[in-house]
């Protein structure tokens, strides 16, 4: 494959792969979102079909890629300024972002409720796919598609595309929710079988909204001590995932 060569940091496409690095709203404009390094490469490229444009350096040993893919050389010291990585491992790429469909809700997945640092979304959304679960982003969540959250993922968001919903549409499906929070009502997790309920992890400051948890038909706990009042959202939903997976 023939590779363009750019080296001036104001050549558009330069200008493209920053502004999808930082914007949101650029990303949804553009259907586009962008991620840094070989390993996130390799797991598009075994993955995902709809990986548009890879940037290397002129010392990166870039693999085999479809013809349909835009390849792009540019110099170390260009990807320095590229690169949001400390230490760039010479390449970035940016995909097509997946088509939005409505979403299918079952039983036995997990709704993330305004769950915003991304590094706490990336690692859920792995966890989430080591185990099997589907996962469904409710609103106010953070961008699945920023590069932190993609970086977080481990390529999970390549491999287990999660799907967007509200909560009219949550409850609408009739499926049965299990919220965790507490109440004097909660049990414990290992007292029911979270795979009957789509379960509710909240946010990292304020726990699941108002209209969720009086919707919920469960409300469950994690045991833990007395003088411990929560979990950070990442280690939360993974033993609640352990739990759903058994």
């Amino acid at each position: 494959m023939q590779a363009e060569r750019i080296t001036s940091a104001q050549n558009p496409l330069i200008r493209h792969i920053k502004k999808l690095q930082t914007s949101r709203s650029y990303r949804m404009q553009c259907g586009e979102f962008v991620a840094d390094g070989f390993k996130l490469l390799n797991e598009a490229l075994k993955w995902y079909p709809r990986l548009k444009t890879v940037i290397v350096t002129d010392e990166a040993n870039c693999p085999e890629l479809p013809k349909t893919v835009r390849l792009v050389e540019i110099p170390q010291s260009l990807m320095q300024s590229v690169s949001s990585m400390k230490t760039p491992q010479g390449v970035i790429f940016t995909c097509d972002l997946p088509k939005q469909m409505q979403a299918a809700i079952e039983p036995g997945m997990l709704l993330l409720d305004r769950i915003q640092d991304p590094g706490n979304l990336g690692t859920i959304l792995r966890t989430a796919d080591a185990f099997g679960v589907k996962v469904l982003l409710g609103e106010g969540c953070a961008d699945p598609y920023s590069e932190k959250t993609v970086r977080a993922s481990m390529g999970a968001v390549l491999r287990s595309v999660p799907q967007s919903v509200t909560i009219t549409q949550l409850l609408s499906s009739g499926v049965p929710v299990a919220a965790t929070a507490l109440s004097n009502e909660a049990v414990d997790i290992r007292s029911i079988n979270l795979r009957d309920y789509v379960v509710v992890i909240g946010s990292e400051g304020q726990g699941i909204c108002k209209e969720l948890l009086e919707a919920a038909d469960r409300c469950v706990i994690i045991p833990m001590q007395e003088r411990c009042e929560s979990l950070n959202a990442g280690i939360a939903a993974g033993i609640v995932l352990w739990q759903m997976r058994k």
